[in-house]
């Protein structure tokens, strides 16, 4: 169903997690434009909370993540994240209330059991939680039996295993070395702990990858139960990301053959059952992400495609971003200037961008075309970005419907690329991204 056009997926573009993206992030934003948005909430809010820590450091990674081997700096940062959750939850109005908590990072599971406790402790305390849709990021080479047993004592339903591949020597390849039985273990704990929502991060273009590796990480997965699935490409950027100098770029598969694994993967999951979910998710029929995608109410936050209904989200933790509708502020990302900061009462947002009207207008068609395939166009975008957007046309993976522009099925892969040309900042800064499959 897909068709290989080289040339139009030759620019790298952004994943579009929010518009304007991070790399418009300024220091003209700090803790002033936080608190004044702070101050204006009500209804309902999203909390998200950065862990930094793993206790194995990936080769391929590109989170803000330090391993958890220092005590000392593990337990100072944690008390920062505490200062920091008591000082926004002081200045956010009654008016608001929390209905989900997702917990990322690094690994949440890269602290132990009873920090995590203490913080989701403090969360319900200091917010006035009251049953919140809870989501975490998990590790399965460090998930023991402890954690699995507090997953389910504060009822969080929804996780998510870093898989990325079950073959062997690309594990070995991408320093992330975690046997078969280890994924079917933390599969049935978690299932055992109450989680109903269980997603499974997995990677393609990685150095060395058949088509067989794939195919059968696939197999693997969809017979584990997964009920949704993350299907990345790996993107090869040592010059942003020092510790991908230990994987071999030698043996990177070529952009075709990327292109091969990621409509491969496309096809296996679509064939066995589940839905797909814009460019690079899949979920079962029952599970609220696909309901969400055929009820054509799925959203983009900084977390990726969700059936989040909130305008806004909070992030709390070093390098976390927070989103309103008409601005987005990011966290210090040091930790130990995040922790400096915290320490002198200082709410620890210094970077971000304050959203135009138009920023607004924009990212709403972004928005809608990842996630629904089809955008109402404002007409004085039309001209410019139709313009940009002749090749995809030509070739037939975009076409307009009176005021609006669909994106045909054999366009998916093109998504990225066709929301891009919306986009007036990708002008000089192209070489920033990851390409598009």
């Amino acid at each position: 169903m897909w068709t290989y056009h080289p040339d139009l997926l030759a620019v790298p573009v952004p994943r579009y997690t929010s518009f304007p993206t991070a790399a418009e992030f300024g220091d003209a934003v700090g803790e002033g434009d936080f608190t004044a948005a702070l101050d204006a909430l009500e209804g309902a809010v999203s909390l998200y909370v950065h862990i930094p820590f793993c206790e194995k450091i990936c080769w391929y990674c590109g989170c803000n993540t330090s391993a958890s081997n220092r005590a000392e700096r593990v337990a100072s940062y944690l008390d920062a994240l505490h200062h920091e959750i008591a000082l926004v939850a002081e200045r956010m109005p009654q008016a608001a209330s929390i209905g989900r908590i997702a917990f990322g990072g690094g690994s949440p599971n890269g602290i132990s059991p009873i920090d995590f406790v203490r913080i989701v402790d403090a969360l319900t305390l200091q917010f006035g939680v009251s049953r919140p849709v809870m989501s975490i990021e998990l590790d399965p080479r460090t998930l023991g039996e402890d954690w699995t047993s507090v997953i389910g004592a504060v009822g969080i339903d929804r996780a998510s295993l870093g898989v990325q591949t079950f073959a062997p020597a690309l594990q070995e390849a991408i320093g992330r070395i975690q046997p078969t039985r280890m994924i079917e273990n933390s599969t049935a704990m978690l299932r055992a702990a109450g989680v109903t929502s269980l997603n499974f991060d997995l990677m393609y273009g990685l150095p060395g990858q058949t088509m067989d590796d794939l195919e059968d990480s696939l197999a693997q997965t969809v017979a584990l139960g997964a009920d949704r699935i993350a299907l990345f490409g790996y993107a090869h950027v040592p010059h942003l990301i020092a510790r991908q100098r230990k994987i071999d770029a030698s043996n990177l598969p070529d952009a075709a053959q990327r292109f091969a694994m990621a409509a491969f993967g496309y096809d296996y999951l679509v064939d066995a059952g589940y839905v797909p979910v814009g460019f690079d998710h899949f979920a079962r029929p029952g599970d609220s992400l696909a309901q969400a995608t055929q009820a054509g109410t799925l959203r983009r936050n900084f977390q990726g495609f969700t059936e989040d209904a909130s305008d806004v989200l909070i992030g709390l933790g070093a390098s976390a971003i927070s989103g309103f509708p008409g601005l987005l502020a990011q966290n210090e990302k040091n930790t130990g200037r995040y922790r400096m900061m915290l320490s002198q009462d200082r709410l620890p947002a210094n970077r971000g961008v304050v959203r135009s009207v138009e920023d607004r207008r924009r990212g709403q068609v972004i928005e809608d075309l990842l996630c629904r395939g089809r955008a109402r166009v404002p007409v004085e975008f039309r001209a410019e970005a139709f313009e940009l957007l002749e090749p995809y046309r030509a070739a037939g993976l975009c076409a307009s419907d009176g005021e609006d522009l669909v994106i045909a099925p054999g366009g998916l892969p093109y998504a990225r690329s066709i929301a891009a040309r919306f986009d007036p900042y990708r002008k000089d800064s192209l070489r920033r991204f990851s390409s598009a499959v």
